[in-house]
């Protein structure tokens, strides 16, 4: 049940002596039952990840076809922000919540169908439904992390809630390999095609086995959510001030954010953050296995060390917070990722690998801090103005299909065109960088001039 709005839950009051807490008493069980959800989501995003280069070998088409995965699967977030946050608005965090893992459920069991039917197109629509829950769930959950206390710790508590998300990545990340990759039939694209051509009875039946193995995980993943929905949907939440405020003022709202440069510059930097996310992630496979030869498997264990880089990032570079503001840090990461992609295009080898590794140090806490940065001082318009944000999250979808059309194009003089479809990855972080400094030297959040 909801709590009544009369009894709303205040956001605690700052103190001119005493520190903020980061996380107030009142909300602390709410803060780690909504922080689960971070695990849950990071889950999908990152066993879903390997899946581009496992369709494209199962069902013989392009990188640019295969990439349609990411596009269906982030496109969700694109479609589904500004609803989310108007259903928000209208009622409240935890009917978000609930709607967000409803849909997360339906899109993960609908891969049975999908499976049945052999059909591309119906997987690319469960990942499609899948992400409208998710885009719920992040419309939600960041800016519900973000009320739960004063609002000078509200990025930090974000960036802490944030830090879980990776565990359920590692997670996605060893179930991918250990339990699809690694049962996928190990015959190569070239031999199936073959194999396709001469006997497509035998291609039918290995289609029919490696469709198998991916749709397993995804139907456990979707009764693992259903039990999340009973969970949230018989606990009460607290509502955080300004919540019982349902009137949806969506005209004046816009205005006011559309108005508000250092968020709408917020949006566009969210958005190629998370293209250079998704491109990093998703295409690592691809770079071990064409400039290096190692097998799908084999390559995604690299793809999990850099999620464990990520990770332990995450942890050091919140702890940094508390000396540096959180535009100098963004600004710092930006350029050192920049850095380590023009060493993924012009050193060759296992070092060129180790540098795209290295960018996940660097994207770590790139997301939940633009979303604060973004965020801070806009009241009960965060509401909408989180949508926008997860709206932004769409660059996953615009950005993995362009690098997989470059991927499948003749190399570039010395450089394969492999590796020079990074030069997308590079662009976006020199976009992030130029907000990390514009945040600090030109629009100043609220929170840091208190």
């Amino acid at each position: 049940m909801e709590t009544p709005a009369s009894s709303a839950v205040p956001a605690p009051q700052s103190s001119l002596t005493t520190p903020p807490a980061t996380i107030a008493r009142t909300f602390l069980g709410s803060f780690c039952l909504v922080t689960f959800l971070f695990s849950l989501w990071g889950f999908a995003n990152d066993v879903t990840n390997p899946m581009v280069a496992a369709f494209k070998n199962i069902l013989l088409i392009s990188n640019f076809e295969s990439s349609l995965v990411q596009f269906a699967f982030y496109g969700g977030y694109c479609l589904m922000a500004i609803p989310a946050a108007l259903f928000i608005k209208r009622f409240t965090y935890k009917s978000g919540i609930l709607m967000g893992l409803a849909l997360y459920a339906a899109g993960c069991l609908l891969f049975i169908p999908a499976g049945m039917m052999t059909a591309f197109w119906a997987f690319l629509l469960a990942y499609f439904i899948m992400t409208c829950g998710l885009s719920f769930l992040e419309t939600s959950a960041n800016p519900y992390i973000l009320s739960m206390g004063d609002e000078r710790t509200a990025t930090r508590r974000l960036n802490f809630a944030q830090a879980f998300n990776p565990m359920g990545s590692i997670t996605g990340m060893f179930v991918a390999q250990m339990i699809i990759l690694a049962n996928l039939n190990p015959t190569k694209e070239a031999e199936r095609r073959v194999i396709s051509q001469n006997d497509p009875s035998a291609f039918d039946a290995m289609v029919q086995h490696d469709l198998s193995v991916i749709i397993g995980p995804y139907v456990t993943l979707g009764l693992v959510v259903l039990a999340a929905f009973i969970v949230f949907a018989l606990v009460k939440l607290p509502k955080t001030a300004g919540e019982e405020n349902n009137e949806i003022a969506l005209i004046p709202t816009l205005k006011r954010l559309f108005h508000n440069k250092r968020y709408i510059e917020g949006v566009v930097a969210q958005a190629f953050y998370v293209g250079a996310q998704i491109m990093c992630w998703t295409f690592i496979i691809q770079y071990a296995m064409n400039e290096l030869g190692m097998t799908a498997k084999e390559a995604q264990g690299y793809n999990i060390v850099a999620m464990a880089i990520f990770v332990s990032s995450r942890f050091i570079c919140t702890y940094l917070l508390k000396y540096i503001t959180p535009g100098h840090l963004l600004l710092y990461l930006a350029m050192g990722g920049a850095t380590l992609v023009l060493g993924v295009m012009f050193v060759p080898g296992m070092a060129g690998l180790y540098c795209l590794i290295g960018v996940s140090a660097c994207m770590s806490l790139m997301f939940p801090t633009i979303y604060g940065i973004a965020l801070d001082g806009l009241g009960d318009d965060a509401k909408l103005g989180a949508a926008g944000l997860i709206l932004a999250i769409g660059g996953g979808s615009l950005m993995p299909p362009m690098q997989g059309a470059i991927l499948d194009m003749d190399n570039f003089g010395f450089l394969s065109s492999t590796r020079a479809s990074f030069i997308l990855s590079f662009v976006c972080f020199v976009v992030i960088a130029i907000y990390g400094y514009r945040a600090f030297a030109v629009h100043r959040p609220p929170s840091e001039t208190t």
